[in-house]
Protein backbone atom coordinates (compact mmCIF):
# COMPACT_ATOMS: atom_id res chain seq x y z
CA UNK A 1 0.00 0.00 0.00
CA UNK A 2 1.45 3.35 -1.00
CA UNK A 3 0.49 6.89 -0.12
CA UNK A 4 0.13 8.07 -3.69
CA UNK A 5 -0.82 6.87 -7.12
CA UNK A 6 2.08 5.39 -9.15
CA UNK A 7 3.82 7.92 -11.34
CA UNK A 8 2.74 7.69 -15.01
CA UNK A 9 6.43 7.70 -15.89
CA UNK A 10 6.78 4.31 -14.23
CA UNK A 11 5.62 2.52 -17.35
CA UNK A 12 6.19 5.05 -20.11
CA UNK A 13 9.68 6.52 -19.75
CA UNK A 14 10.97 6.66 -23.35
CA UNK A 15 7.50 7.33 -24.80
CA UNK A 16 7.00 10.23 -22.40
CA UNK A 17 10.21 11.85 -23.56
CA UNK A 18 9.09 11.48 -27.18
CA UNK A 19 5.62 12.78 -26.31
CA UNK A 20 7.05 15.85 -24.59
CA UNK A 21 9.26 16.64 -27.58
CA UNK A 22 6.28 16.38 -29.92
CA UNK A 23 4.13 18.46 -27.57
CA UNK A 24 6.71 21.24 -27.52
CA UNK A 25 7.07 21.18 -31.31
CA UNK A 26 3.30 21.08 -31.89
CA UNK A 27 3.30 17.57 -33.34
CA UNK A 28 0.80 14.76 -32.78
CA UNK A 29 1.28 12.88 -29.50
CA UNK A 30 1.88 9.12 -29.54
CA UNK A 31 -0.75 6.83 -28.07
CA UNK A 32 -0.80 5.82 -24.42
CA UNK A 33 0.42 9.13 -22.96
CA UNK A 34 -1.23 9.64 -19.54
CA UNK A 35 -3.85 12.36 -19.74
CA UNK A 36 -2.82 13.91 -16.40
CA UNK A 37 0.69 14.48 -17.74
CA UNK A 38 -0.57 16.10 -20.96
CA UNK A 39 -2.94 18.26 -18.90
CA UNK A 40 -0.01 19.43 -16.76
CA UNK A 41 2.00 20.37 -19.87
CA UNK A 42 -1.00 22.26 -21.25
CA UNK A 43 -1.38 24.19 -18.01
CA UNK A 44 2.28 25.22 -18.18
CA UNK A 45 1.79 26.43 -21.74
CA UNK A 46 -1.40 28.25 -20.72
CA UNK A 47 0.47 29.99 -17.88
CA UNK A 48 3.16 31.05 -20.35
CA UNK A 49 5.99 29.05 -18.73
CA UNK A 50 8.91 28.70 -21.19
CA UNK A 51 10.21 25.14 -21.26
CA UNK A 52 13.81 26.39 -21.31
CA UNK A 53 13.29 28.59 -18.23
CA UNK A 54 16.44 29.00 -16.15
CA UNK A 55 14.70 30.50 -13.11
CA UNK A 56 11.44 32.43 -12.44
CA UNK A 57 11.41 36.06 -13.60
CA UNK A 58 10.59 37.47 -10.16
CA UNK A 59 11.92 35.92 -6.98
CA UNK A 60 9.08 36.17 -4.42
CA UNK A 61 9.93 37.65 -1.06
CA UNK A 62 10.01 35.21 1.82
CA UNK A 63 7.60 35.92 4.67
CA UNK A 64 9.16 37.83 7.54
CA UNK A 65 7.23 35.85 10.14
CA UNK A 66 6.77 32.17 9.28
CA UNK A 67 5.44 29.86 11.97
CA UNK A 68 5.99 26.95 9.58
CA UNK A 69 9.68 27.74 9.13
CA UNK A 70 10.17 28.28 12.88
CA UNK A 71 8.69 24.86 13.61
CA UNK A 72 10.32 23.06 10.70
CA UNK A 73 13.88 24.34 11.01
CA UNK A 74 14.92 22.20 14.03
CA UNK A 75 13.23 19.15 12.46
CA UNK A 76 14.95 19.59 9.11
CA UNK A 77 18.30 20.31 10.75
CA UNK A 78 18.05 16.90 12.45
CA UNK A 79 17.23 15.18 9.15
CA UNK A 80 19.97 16.75 7.02
CA UNK A 81 22.78 14.52 8.41
CA UNK A 82 20.88 11.47 7.14
CA UNK A 83 20.63 12.98 3.65
CA UNK A 84 23.23 12.62 0.93
CA UNK A 85 23.42 16.38 0.38
CA UNK A 86 25.84 15.98 -2.53
CA UNK A 87 23.19 14.10 -4.52
CA UNK A 88 19.84 15.09 -2.96
CA UNK A 89 18.03 18.34 -2.24
CA UNK A 90 15.69 18.84 0.73
CA UNK A 91 13.24 21.75 0.34
CA UNK A 92 10.54 23.36 2.49
CA UNK A 93 7.87 25.58 0.89
CA UNK A 94 4.96 27.53 2.32
CA UNK A 95 1.34 27.37 1.16
CA UNK A 96 2.17 29.65 -1.79
CA UNK A 97 5.02 27.31 -2.77
CA UNK A 98 7.68 29.89 -1.94
CA UNK A 99 10.90 28.14 -0.92
CA UNK A 100 11.49 28.92 2.76
CA UNK A 101 14.48 26.64 3.32
CA UNK A 102 16.65 24.24 1.33
CA UNK A 103 19.73 22.12 1.93
CA UNK A 104 21.86 19.96 -0.35
CA UNK A 105 21.86 19.90 -4.12
CA UNK A 106 21.40 17.85 -7.26
CA UNK A 107 24.28 17.97 -9.77
CA UNK A 108 23.37 20.29 -12.63
CA UNK A 109 20.28 21.63 -10.86
CA UNK A 110 20.42 25.21 -9.55
CA UNK A 111 18.23 26.63 -6.76
CA UNK A 112 14.65 27.70 -7.49
CA UNK A 113 12.94 30.35 -5.30
CA UNK A 114 9.36 29.26 -6.04
CA UNK A 115 7.68 26.00 -7.08
CA UNK A 116 4.31 27.40 -8.14
CA UNK A 117 2.94 25.69 -11.25
CA UNK A 118 2.28 29.12 -12.73
CA UNK A 119 5.99 29.89 -12.53
CA UNK A 120 7.76 26.58 -13.26
CA UNK A 121 5.12 24.15 -14.56
CA UNK A 122 4.40 20.64 -13.30
CA UNK A 123 6.33 19.56 -10.18
CA UNK A 124 5.77 17.34 -7.17
CA UNK A 125 5.37 20.18 -4.63
CA UNK A 126 2.55 21.84 -6.60
CA UNK A 127 0.88 18.44 -7.09
CA UNK A 128 1.15 17.53 -3.40
CA UNK A 129 -0.29 20.89 -2.34
CA UNK A 130 -3.23 20.50 -4.74
CA UNK A 131 -4.06 16.87 -3.89
CA UNK A 132 -3.11 17.06 -0.18
CA UNK A 133 -1.24 13.78 -0.42
CA UNK A 134 2.22 12.53 -1.28
CA UNK A 135 3.12 13.16 -4.91
CA UNK A 136 5.99 12.19 -7.18
CA UNK A 137 7.07 13.62 -10.52
CA UNK A 138 9.82 11.99 -12.56
CA UNK A 139 11.88 13.15 -15.55
CA UNK A 140 9.79 14.11 -18.61
CA UNK A 141 6.64 14.51 -16.52
CA UNK A 142 8.20 17.90 -15.71
CA UNK A 143 7.65 20.68 -18.23
CA UNK A 144 11.01 22.40 -17.77
CA UNK A 145 14.12 21.25 -19.64
CA UNK A 146 16.24 21.65 -16.52
CA UNK A 147 14.24 18.97 -14.65
CA UNK A 148 14.23 16.23 -17.30
CA UNK A 149 16.74 14.16 -15.33
CA UNK A 150 15.27 14.86 -11.89
CA UNK A 151 12.97 12.77 -9.70
CA UNK A 152 11.18 14.47 -6.80
CA UNK A 153 8.80 13.41 -4.05
CA UNK A 154 6.75 15.92 -2.01
CA UNK A 155 4.54 15.53 1.05
CA UNK A 156 2.11 18.26 2.18
CA UNK A 157 2.32 19.67 5.69
CA UNK A 158 -1.30 19.89 6.87
CA UNK A 159 -2.96 21.93 9.59
CA UNK A 160 -4.04 19.67 12.47
CA UNK A 161 -7.41 21.40 12.93
CA UNK A 162 -8.88 21.86 9.46
CA UNK A 163 -6.53 19.86 7.23
CA UNK A 164 -5.61 22.83 5.06
CA UNK A 165 -2.13 22.65 3.53
CA UNK A 166 0.47 24.88 5.18
CA UNK A 167 3.34 23.97 2.86
CA UNK A 168 5.32 21.03 1.51
CA UNK A 169 8.47 19.02 2.18
CA UNK A 170 10.29 17.90 -0.99
CA UNK A 171 13.25 15.62 -1.66
CA UNK A 172 14.75 15.85 -5.17
CA UNK A 173 17.45 13.65 -6.68
CA UNK A 174 18.77 12.45 -10.02
CA UNK A 175 16.28 10.43 -12.07
CA UNK A 176 15.31 7.26 -10.17
CA UNK A 177 14.62 4.88 -13.08
CA UNK A 178 11.32 6.80 -13.50
CA UNK A 179 9.28 4.70 -11.14
CA UNK A 180 7.56 5.00 -7.76
CA UNK A 181 8.14 4.99 -4.91
CA UNK A 182 10.98 7.48 -4.78
CA UNK A 183 13.89 6.13 -2.69
CA UNK A 184 13.54 9.08 -0.32
CA UNK A 185 9.72 8.88 -0.03
CA UNK A 186 9.89 7.57 3.54
CA UNK A 187 12.26 10.39 4.51
CA UNK A 188 9.89 13.01 3.08
CA UNK A 189 6.91 11.40 4.88
CA UNK A 190 8.80 11.35 8.19
CA UNK A 191 9.91 14.96 7.81
CA UNK A 192 6.37 16.21 7.09
CA UNK A 193 4.94 14.25 10.02
CA UNK A 194 7.61 15.59 12.39
CA UNK A 195 6.95 19.17 11.25
CA UNK A 196 3.20 18.72 11.80
CA UNK A 197 3.87 17.36 15.30
CA UNK A 198 6.09 20.34 16.12
CA UNK A 199 3.46 22.76 14.77
CA UNK A 200 0.76 21.18 16.95
CA UNK A 201 2.94 21.42 20.04
CA UNK A 202 3.78 25.08 19.43
CA UNK A 203 0.28 26.11 18.38
CA UNK A 204 -1.24 24.50 21.46
CA UNK A 205 0.92 26.52 23.83
CA UNK A 206 0.34 29.82 22.02
CA UNK A 207 -3.42 29.26 21.85
CA UNK A 208 -3.60 28.44 25.56
CA UNK A 209 -1.66 31.59 26.50
CA UNK A 210 -3.82 33.69 24.17
CA UNK A 211 -7.00 32.18 25.63
CA UNK A 212 -5.81 32.87 29.19
CA UNK A 213 -5.12 36.49 28.29
CA UNK A 214 -8.53 36.79 26.63
CA UNK A 215 -10.36 35.36 29.64
CA UNK A 216 -8.28 37.47 32.03
CA UNK A 217 -9.37 40.65 30.24
CA UNK A 218 -13.02 39.72 30.80
CA UNK A 219 -14.77 38.32 27.72
CA UNK A 220 -18.03 39.99 28.83
CA UNK A 221 -16.32 43.23 27.81
CA UNK A 222 -15.42 44.28 24.26
CA UNK A 223 -12.21 42.24 24.06
CA UNK A 224 -10.19 40.89 21.12
CA UNK A 225 -7.11 38.68 21.42
CA UNK A 226 -5.03 38.24 18.26
CA UNK A 227 -1.67 36.77 17.27
CA UNK A 228 -1.75 37.24 13.49
CA UNK A 229 -3.10 33.71 12.96
CA UNK A 230 -5.85 33.24 15.59
CA UNK A 231 -8.63 35.55 16.76
CA UNK A 232 -10.71 35.48 19.93
CA UNK A 233 -13.39 38.18 19.76
CA UNK A 234 -16.16 38.71 22.30
CA UNK A 235 -19.73 39.46 21.25
CA UNK A 236 -19.42 43.03 22.52
CA UNK A 237 -16.25 43.56 20.50
CA UNK A 238 -17.89 42.09 17.41
CA UNK A 239 -20.46 44.89 17.50
CA UNK A 240 -17.72 47.54 17.52
CA UNK A 241 -15.25 46.00 15.09
CA UNK A 242 -15.24 47.11 11.49
CA UNK A 243 -13.03 45.43 8.87
CA UNK A 244 -10.69 48.45 9.01
CA UNK A 245 -10.37 48.31 12.82
CA UNK A 246 -9.80 44.56 12.76
CA UNK A 247 -7.11 44.98 10.10
CA UNK A 248 -5.39 47.62 12.26
CA UNK A 249 -5.41 45.27 15.27
CA UNK A 250 -4.07 42.41 13.14
CA UNK A 251 -1.20 44.62 11.95
CA UNK A 252 -0.47 45.58 15.54
CA UNK A 253 -0.37 41.91 16.61
CA UNK A 254 1.96 40.96 13.77
CA UNK A 255 4.14 44.00 14.42
CA UNK A 256 4.36 43.16 18.12
CA UNK A 257 5.53 39.63 17.31
CA UNK A 258 8.11 40.82 14.79
CA UNK A 259 9.60 43.58 16.97
CA UNK A 260 9.25 41.44 20.10
CA UNK A 261 9.99 44.45 22.25
CA UNK A 262 13.46 44.91 20.73
CA UNK A 263 12.47 48.24 19.16
CA UNK A 264 11.12 50.42 21.98
CA UNK A 265 9.60 52.89 19.55
CA UNK A 266 7.59 50.16 17.84
CA UNK A 267 6.62 48.04 20.83
CA UNK A 268 3.07 48.12 22.23
CA UNK A 269 4.34 49.35 25.62
CA UNK A 270 5.66 52.52 23.96
CA UNK A 271 2.26 53.61 22.58
CA UNK A 272 0.71 56.60 24.29
CA UNK A 273 -1.47 55.35 27.18
CA UNK A 274 -1.37 51.87 25.59
CA UNK A 275 -3.73 52.92 22.79
CA UNK A 276 -3.27 51.84 19.19
CA UNK A 277 -4.03 54.29 16.40
CA UNK A 278 -7.21 53.26 14.57
CA UNK A 279 -8.54 54.40 11.17
CA UNK A 280 -10.50 57.64 11.03
CA UNK A 281 -14.17 57.11 11.81
CA UNK A 282 -13.55 53.87 13.73
CA UNK A 283 -16.10 54.85 16.37
CA UNK A 284 -14.08 53.29 19.20
CA UNK A 285 -10.71 53.25 20.90
CA UNK A 286 -8.50 50.20 21.46
CA UNK A 287 -6.23 49.84 24.48
CA UNK A 288 -3.80 46.98 23.92
CA UNK A 289 -1.43 44.89 25.99
CA UNK A 290 1.14 42.37 24.77
CA UNK A 291 0.70 38.63 25.38
CA UNK A 292 3.95 36.84 26.21
CA UNK A 293 5.09 33.22 26.21
CA UNK A 294 8.49 32.43 27.73
CA UNK A 295 9.35 36.12 27.56
CA UNK A 296 8.48 36.39 23.85
CA UNK A 297 5.57 38.48 22.54
CA UNK A 298 3.15 36.11 20.78
CA UNK A 299 0.14 38.41 20.34
CA UNK A 300 -1.90 41.24 21.85
CA UNK A 301 -5.14 41.72 23.76
CA UNK A 302 -7.22 44.77 22.84
CA UNK A 303 -9.99 46.24 24.99
CA UNK A 304 -12.38 48.35 22.88
CA UNK A 305 -14.41 51.31 24.12
CA UNK A 306 -17.04 53.14 22.00
CA UNK A 307 -16.60 56.88 21.47
CA UNK A 308 -19.26 59.11 22.98
CA UNK A 309 -19.78 60.91 19.68
CA UNK A 310 -19.08 58.29 17.10
CA UNK A 311 -19.47 59.77 13.61
CA UNK A 312 -22.57 58.62 11.76
CA UNK A 313 -22.37 57.32 8.21
CA UNK A 314 -23.70 59.79 5.68
CA UNK A 315 -26.74 58.43 3.80
CA UNK A 316 -25.99 57.98 0.13
CA UNK A 317 -22.22 57.99 0.62
CA UNK A 318 -20.48 55.81 -1.95
CA UNK A 319 -19.64 52.31 -0.80
CA UNK A 320 -16.15 50.92 -1.42
CA UNK A 321 -15.82 48.97 -4.64
CA UNK A 322 -16.77 45.34 -4.14
CA UNK A 323 -14.19 44.37 -6.76
CA UNK A 324 -11.40 45.67 -4.51
CA UNK A 325 -12.80 44.53 -1.14
CA UNK A 326 -10.43 42.23 0.72
CA UNK A 327 -7.14 42.57 2.58
CA UNK A 328 -5.85 38.99 2.37
CA UNK A 329 -2.43 38.53 0.82
CA UNK A 330 -3.65 36.42 -2.15
CA UNK A 331 -6.33 38.95 -3.08
CA UNK A 332 -4.22 42.09 -2.69
CA UNK A 333 -1.43 40.46 -4.70
CA UNK A 334 -3.83 39.62 -7.55
CA UNK A 335 -5.39 43.10 -7.58
CA UNK A 336 -1.97 44.75 -7.62
CA UNK A 337 -0.77 42.51 -10.45
CA UNK A 338 -3.94 43.12 -12.49
CA UNK A 339 -3.69 46.89 -11.97
CA UNK A 340 -0.06 46.82 -13.09
CA UNK A 341 -0.86 44.90 -16.28
CA UNK A 342 -3.93 47.03 -17.01
CA UNK A 343 -1.77 50.16 -17.35
CA UNK A 344 -0.65 48.85 -20.72
CA UNK A 345 -2.95 48.93 -23.74
CA UNK A 346 -2.23 45.28 -24.51
CA UNK A 347 -4.96 42.65 -23.88
CA UNK A 348 -5.37 41.29 -20.34
CA UNK A 349 -6.87 37.88 -19.46
CA UNK A 350 -8.63 37.39 -16.10
CA UNK A 351 -9.15 33.72 -15.24
CA UNK A 352 -10.64 31.94 -12.25
CA UNK A 353 -13.53 29.83 -11.05
CA UNK A 354 -17.08 31.03 -11.59
CA UNK A 355 -18.15 33.71 -9.16
CA UNK A 356 -14.67 34.89 -8.16
CA UNK A 357 -15.31 38.44 -9.37
CA UNK A 358 -13.57 38.50 -12.75
CA UNK A 359 -16.10 40.80 -14.45
CA UNK A 360 -16.34 43.15 -11.45
CA UNK A 361 -12.56 43.48 -11.29
CA UNK A 362 -12.39 44.03 -15.07
CA UNK A 363 -14.88 46.90 -14.88
CA UNK A 364 -12.91 48.43 -12.01
CA UNK A 365 -9.68 48.21 -14.01
CA UNK A 366 -11.27 49.84 -17.06
CA UNK A 367 -12.30 52.88 -15.03
CA UNK A 368 -15.42 55.08 -15.02
CA UNK A 369 -15.48 55.98 -18.73
CA UNK A 370 -17.63 54.33 -21.39
CA UNK A 371 -16.87 50.64 -21.93
CA UNK A 372 -18.02 48.38 -24.74
CA UNK A 373 -19.10 45.06 -23.18
CA UNK A 374 -20.04 41.72 -24.74
CA UNK A 375 -20.93 38.35 -23.26
CA UNK A 376 -19.99 35.30 -25.33
CA UNK A 377 -22.46 33.21 -23.32
CA UNK A 378 -25.45 35.33 -24.41
CA UNK A 379 -24.60 37.12 -27.65
CA UNK A 380 -25.01 34.66 -30.53
CA UNK A 381 -24.21 37.40 -33.06
CA UNK A 382 -20.89 38.31 -31.47
CA UNK A 383 -18.91 37.37 -34.59
CA UNK A 384 -20.88 39.92 -36.61
CA UNK A 385 -20.76 42.57 -33.87
CA UNK A 386 -17.01 42.45 -33.22
CA UNK A 387 -15.91 44.22 -36.44
CA UNK A 388 -18.20 47.15 -35.59
CA UNK A 389 -16.78 47.69 -32.10
CA UNK A 390 -15.25 51.19 -31.71
CA UNK A 391 -11.49 50.66 -31.47
CA UNK A 392 -11.00 53.78 -29.31
CA UNK A 393 -13.25 52.48 -26.53
CA UNK A 394 -12.15 49.89 -23.92
CA UNK A 395 -13.61 46.45 -24.57
CA UNK A 396 -14.71 43.86 -22.02
CA UNK A 397 -15.38 40.34 -23.36
CA UNK A 398 -16.93 38.03 -20.76
CA UNK A 399 -17.09 34.22 -20.74
CA UNK A 400 -14.44 33.63 -23.39
CA UNK A 401 -14.81 29.89 -22.76
CA UNK A 402 -18.17 30.12 -24.61
CA UNK A 403 -16.70 31.65 -27.78
CA UNK A 404 -17.57 29.71 -30.92
CA UNK A 405 -15.07 29.40 -33.76
CA UNK A 406 -16.52 32.35 -35.77
CA UNK A 407 -16.24 34.55 -32.67
CA UNK A 408 -12.62 33.49 -32.11
CA UNK A 409 -11.77 34.28 -35.72
CA UNK A 410 -13.51 37.67 -35.52
CA UNK A 411 -11.67 38.53 -32.28
CA UNK A 412 -8.30 37.54 -33.77
CA UNK A 413 -9.02 39.67 -36.83
CA UNK A 414 -10.08 42.62 -34.66
CA UNK A 415 -6.87 42.41 -32.59
CA UNK A 416 -4.74 42.28 -35.75
CA UNK A 417 -6.41 45.41 -37.11
CA UNK A 418 -6.45 47.29 -33.76
CA UNK A 419 -3.50 46.03 -31.67
CA UNK A 420 -3.65 49.05 -29.32
CA UNK A 421 -7.27 48.57 -28.23
CA UNK A 422 -7.69 48.09 -24.48
CA UNK A 423 -9.20 44.62 -24.18
CA UNK A 424 -10.03 42.69 -21.01
CA UNK A 425 -11.17 39.08 -21.37
CA UNK A 426 -12.65 36.90 -18.63
CA UNK A 427 -12.30 33.13 -18.83
CA UNK A 428 -13.55 30.32 -16.58
CA UNK A 429 -11.51 27.12 -17.01
CA UNK A 430 -13.13 23.71 -16.79
CA UNK A 431 -14.85 23.04 -20.09
CA UNK A 432 -12.99 21.56 -23.10
CA UNK A 433 -12.07 24.17 -25.70
CA UNK A 434 -11.37 23.81 -29.39
CA UNK A 435 -7.94 24.29 -30.96
CA UNK A 436 -8.72 27.79 -32.25
CA UNK A 437 -9.81 29.06 -28.85
CA UNK A 438 -6.88 27.26 -27.20
CA UNK A 439 -4.43 29.12 -29.46
CA UNK A 440 -6.11 32.42 -28.57
CA UNK A 441 -5.90 31.61 -24.86
CA UNK A 442 -2.25 30.63 -25.23
CA UNK A 443 -1.59 34.03 -26.80
CA UNK A 444 -3.43 35.91 -24.04
CA UNK A 445 -1.94 33.82 -21.21
CA UNK A 446 1.34 35.75 -21.36
CA UNK A 447 -0.61 38.62 -19.71
CA UNK A 448 -3.03 36.84 -17.42
CA UNK A 449 -4.09 36.98 -13.78
CA UNK A 450 -5.86 34.14 -11.97
CA UNK A 451 -8.31 35.23 -9.27
CA UNK A 452 -8.18 33.03 -6.14
CA UNK A 453 -11.35 31.18 -5.09
CA UNK A 454 -13.06 32.42 -1.94
CA UNK A 455 -12.01 29.28 0.00
CA UNK A 456 -8.38 30.42 -0.42
CA UNK A 457 -9.06 33.87 1.04
CA UNK A 458 -11.62 33.20 3.75
CA UNK A 459 -10.21 36.03 5.87
CA UNK A 460 -11.84 38.41 3.36
CA UNK A 461 -15.35 37.13 4.13
CA UNK A 462 -15.81 39.50 7.08
CA UNK A 463 -14.93 42.44 4.84
CA UNK A 464 -17.17 41.23 2.02
CA UNK A 465 -20.28 40.82 4.18
CA UNK A 466 -21.07 44.55 4.66
CA UNK A 467 -20.16 45.25 1.03
CA UNK A 468 -22.57 42.53 -0.20
CA UNK A 469 -25.45 43.38 2.12
CA UNK A 470 -28.12 45.70 0.65
CA UNK A 471 -28.38 49.15 2.20
CA UNK A 472 -30.80 48.96 5.15
CA UNK A 473 -34.04 50.90 5.07
CA UNK A 474 -34.09 54.24 6.94
CA UNK A 475 -34.16 53.63 10.67
CA UNK A 476 -33.11 49.99 10.32
CA UNK A 477 -29.75 48.71 11.62
CA UNK A 478 -27.24 47.15 9.20
CA UNK A 479 -26.91 43.38 8.99
CA UNK A 480 -24.55 41.98 11.64
CA UNK A 481 -23.38 38.46 12.45
CA UNK A 482 -22.65 36.39 15.55
CA UNK A 483 -19.17 34.94 15.93
CA UNK A 484 -20.58 31.42 15.50
CA UNK A 485 -22.23 32.40 12.20
CA UNK A 486 -19.01 34.03 10.98
CA UNK A 487 -17.06 30.88 11.74
CA UNK A 488 -19.57 28.79 9.76
CA UNK A 489 -19.28 31.18 6.81
CA UNK A 490 -15.47 30.96 6.94
CA UNK A 491 -15.44 27.15 7.08
CA UNK A 492 -17.80 26.61 4.16
CA UNK A 493 -15.87 26.02 0.87
CA UNK A 494 -18.12 28.30 -1.27
CA UNK A 495 -18.09 26.44 -4.60
CA UNK A 496 -19.91 29.43 -6.11
CA UNK A 497 -17.38 31.83 -4.55
CA UNK A 498 -18.32 35.49 -3.98
CA UNK A 499 -21.46 35.19 -6.13
CA UNK A 500 -22.79 32.41 -3.90
CA UNK A 501 -21.93 34.39 -0.75
CA UNK A 502 -23.78 37.40 -2.19
CA UNK A 503 -26.93 35.31 -2.77
CA UNK A 504 -26.84 34.07 0.84
CA UNK A 505 -26.32 37.55 2.29
CA UNK A 506 -29.05 39.18 0.20
CA UNK A 507 -31.55 36.41 0.90
CA UNK A 508 -30.97 36.76 4.64
CA UNK A 509 -31.24 40.55 4.49
CA UNK A 510 -34.51 40.44 2.55
CA UNK A 511 -36.35 37.54 4.16
CA UNK A 512 -35.22 37.14 7.80
CA UNK A 513 -37.81 38.11 10.40
CA UNK A 514 -35.59 38.06 13.49
CA UNK A 515 -33.85 41.08 14.99
CA UNK A 516 -30.26 41.32 16.08
CA UNK A 517 -27.24 39.68 14.48
CA UNK A 518 -27.60 36.72 12.13
CA UNK A 519 -27.17 33.48 14.05
CA UNK A 520 -25.80 30.21 12.78
CA UNK A 521 -29.22 28.41 12.73
CA UNK A 522 -30.45 31.02 10.22
CA UNK A 523 -27.82 30.09 7.64
CA UNK A 524 -28.61 27.71 4.75
CA UNK A 525 -28.29 24.04 5.69
CA UNK A 526 -25.13 23.45 3.65
CA UNK A 527 -23.38 26.48 5.20
CA UNK A 528 -24.60 25.81 8.72
CA UNK A 529 -23.60 22.14 8.73
CA UNK A 530 -20.22 22.65 7.06
CA UNK A 531 -18.65 20.93 4.05
CA UNK A 532 -19.30 17.24 3.54
CA UNK A 533 -16.42 14.82 3.33
CA UNK A 534 -14.96 14.59 -0.16
CA UNK A 535 -15.88 11.56 -2.30
CA UNK A 536 -13.31 8.79 -2.20
CA UNK A 537 -11.86 7.06 -5.23
CA UNK A 538 -12.32 3.25 -5.59
CA UNK A 539 -8.70 2.77 -4.49
CA UNK A 540 -9.27 4.94 -1.40
CA UNK A 541 -12.47 3.03 -0.55
CA UNK A 542 -10.49 -0.24 -0.68
CA UNK A 543 -7.65 1.20 1.41
CA UNK A 544 -10.07 2.65 3.95
CA UNK A 545 -11.91 -0.68 4.27
CA UNK A 546 -8.59 -2.51 4.85
CA UNK A 547 -7.51 -0.01 7.49
CA UNK A 548 -10.84 -0.14 9.35
CA UNK A 549 -10.77 -3.93 9.32
CA UNK A 550 -7.22 -3.94 10.72
CA UNK A 551 -8.23 -1.49 13.43
CA UNK A 552 -11.22 -3.69 14.34
CA UNK A 553 -9.02 -6.79 14.58
CA UNK A 554 -6.53 -5.02 16.84
CA UNK A 555 -9.03 -3.29 19.11
CA UNK A 556 -8.41 0.17 17.71
CA UNK A 557 -4.66 0.04 18.38
CA UNK A 558 -3.24 2.09 15.50
CA UNK A 559 0.36 0.98 15.99
CA UNK A 560 -0.57 -2.71 15.72
CA UNK A 561 -2.95 -2.07 12.82
CA UNK A 562 -0.20 -0.22 10.92
CA UNK A 563 2.26 -3.06 11.55
CA UNK A 564 -0.26 -5.64 10.33
CA UNK A 565 -0.81 -3.62 7.14
CA UNK A 566 2.92 -3.20 6.56
CA UNK A 567 2.85 0.61 6.72
CA UNK A 568 4.20 3.16 9.18
CA UNK A 569 2.00 4.58 11.91
CA UNK A 570 2.51 8.08 10.48
CA UNK A 571 1.22 6.85 7.12
CA UNK A 572 -1.84 5.34 8.82
CA UNK A 573 -2.62 8.62 10.59
CA UNK A 574 -2.14 10.56 7.35
CA UNK A 575 -4.51 8.29 5.42
CA UNK A 576 -7.21 8.47 8.09
CA UNK A 577 -6.92 12.24 8.09
CA UNK A 578 -7.06 12.30 4.29
CA UNK A 579 -10.32 10.31 4.23
CA UNK A 580 -11.92 12.94 6.48
CA UNK A 581 -10.68 15.96 4.48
Amino acid sequence: MTTTEPSPAATAGPSLRLARERFLSGGALPGGVPEEVVAAWRRARFFGVPHDLKEPDVAPSRPVDSALLDAARPVLDRIVPALDTARSLLVLTDERLRVLWSEGGVPGLGPCPVLSEREVGNNSAALALRTRRRAEVHGPEHFLDRWQDVSAVSVPVLDAEDGRPLGTVTVASRLCAMRSPHPQAALAEAAATAVETELRARAGRVERVLLDAYLGAGPDRAVAALDGHNRLISAAAQRLLTPEVLAALERTAVGARQTDGTDPAASPEAMVSGFVELPEGAGCTARIAPVRLDGTVVGVVAVLEPLDAAPLSVPGSPAPSLALTGSSAPWRRVVARAAELARSRRPLLLTGERGTGKSALARELLGPGPVQEADAAQDAALAQALPAWPADRPLLLRHAERLAQPGVAALNSFLEQHPDTRLLVTYTPGTPVGPCLQRLLDTLSARSVTLPPLRERTEDIRELLPALAPRPAPGQPPLTWTLDALRALERYPWPGNVTELAHVVRALAEHRRMSGPVRRPELPDAVREGPAARPLSPMEHAERAAILEALRRHGGNKARAAAALGIGRATLYRKLRGYRS
